[in-house]
């Protein structure tokens, strides 16, 4: 006879445990697959590790070639254009007329001028005549009053003669006395007029030739306007921006083109508002011209900022050796300090997008990102020299974060 046997406890939870292998099989599995922070193609990160180098602390700029003087051409007076005798971008000399204008109002004050001059003249001439003839009036009437005074005294002394023999009494004498002095009054007084008189007619006719020379100057400077409707090249040199058209009206301070030196020239750049302050006049560089390497001094910097960027101006060091031409574009090496040991990551669109205080650092794996704040120091045109938040051999991503936004994790994706 059968007997009944206990039944096994394990057979009756291996299907329960083979239930849950399976479950949690699956949940890796759909744990592997869940997005791990913002996806991004690998394709379109660039990466690059954190390694000790030589940092160089120079900055790469693309410069541009300019005239070393230039002279603007602005109108000083006004008219009409007549004859234009240089076109644009055409050798100047000095001296050179470039082009003429007609002002009718200027001829009319020259005549007005002169005519007023030849009135002066005229006047100044007719007071020299009455002048001349008052002298002479004078010179005859004190010639006269001396005659008169002599005449006076030689009576008199026949006067006191015959009186010391009685012949003529003591009022006569007397009276003989007081014509004399009557007479010689009447000739000191005709005599001290005579001086004031010929001072006042100085005055008068040197305050006249001082009108007069006032007027000359005046006229001299309407005839320089008159010249000066003939516009010349101030200096010898290339001419620029000069567009004028015969019958086109010109008001004074009109800018009207200028005038470059061809011989000599200098390099101007725009560089990243981030160099402003450590970019100094006298600072030294190199630019690359036709294959050759020339010296370069930074010799004036503009510090307004404009689209994130200044303008610096560059001079060549002991000479410009280069034939160059306005507007040619040249790549320059601008030294801000010397080479120095640092901890080095490429300078790359990360540190703009940044601003050079987070980076996405790559975990073990490869697939993964994690923000992490970054303490940089210089930069040069391709390094950035890390001075915490990384060690040497982490990998980051160095291309544009624009897209990235303030993610926190990337997962990088094939």
């Amino acid at each position: 006879m059968d007997q009944p046997q206990p039944r096994r406890r394990a057979r009756r939870w291996l299907p329960a445990a083979a239930v849950a292998l399976a479950l949690a099989a699956g949940a890796a599995a759909l744990w592997q697959q869940i997005p791990r922070g913002l996806q991004v193609a690998r394709a379109d990160a660039r990466i690059a590790t954190v390694a000790r180098g030589v940092f160089r602390d120079d900055v790469a700029l693309r410069a541009t070639a300019a005239p070393l003087h230039s002279v603007m051409l602005d109108a000083v007076e006004s008219g009409r254009v007549e004859e234009i005798f240089a076109r644009d971008g055409a050798l100047v000399d000095k001296g050179e007329v470039l082009f003429r204008l007609s002002n009718p109002q200027r001829r009319l004050d020259l005549l007005a001028r002169e005519a007023e001059h030849a009135q002066q003249i005229s006047n100044l001439t007719n007071l020299r005549i009455a002048l001349e003839a008052s002298r002479m009036e004078r010179e005859r009437r004190g010639a006269e009053l001396a005659f008169a005074l002599a005449l006076a005294e030689k009576q008199h002394a026949r006067s006191a003669a015959l009186a010391q023999q009685g012949f003529v009494s003591p009022t006569a004498l007397e009276d003989s006395l007081d014509r004399v002095a009557q007479q010689r009054r009447l000739y000191q007084s005709d005599k001290a007029g005579y001086r004031s008189e010929a001072t006042t007619q100085r005055d008068a006719v040197r305050q006249m030739e001082q009108a007069i020379g006032r007027l000359e100057a005046g006229l001299q400077l309407v005839n320089a306007t008159i010249d000066a409707l003939a516009v010349r090249a101030p200096v010898s040199g290339r001419l620029t921006d000069f567009h004028l058209q015969v019958g086109e009206t010109v008001k004074p301070d009109q800018h009207l083109g200028r005038i470059d030196d061809v011989d000599r020239f200098k390099l101007t750049a725009q560089v990243d508002e981030y160099y402003l302050n450590r970019v100094a006049v006298g600072r030294q560089g190199t630019a690359t011209i036709d294959g050759r390497a020339h010296a370069l001094t930074v010799s004036r910097i503009y510090p307004q900022i404009k689209e994130g960027r200044f303008t610096l101006e560059l001079a060549f060091a002991g000479g410009q050796g280069a034939t160059l031409a306005p507007g040619q574009a040249a790549d320059a090496l601008v030294t801000l300090g010397g080479a120095s040991d640092a901890l080095l990551l490429p300078n790359d669109a990360y540190i703009n997008d940044s601003g050079g205080v987070a980076v996405y650092v790559l975990d073990q794996d490869g697939k993964t990102a994690t923000r992490r704040a970054l303490r940089s120091g210089r930069r040069s045109h391709s390094q950035v020299e890390v001075l915490g938040g990384l060690a040497p051999g982490e990998r980051v991503i160095v291309s544009s974060y624009a897209a990235y936004g303030k993610a926190a994790r990337l997962q990088l994706t094939e």
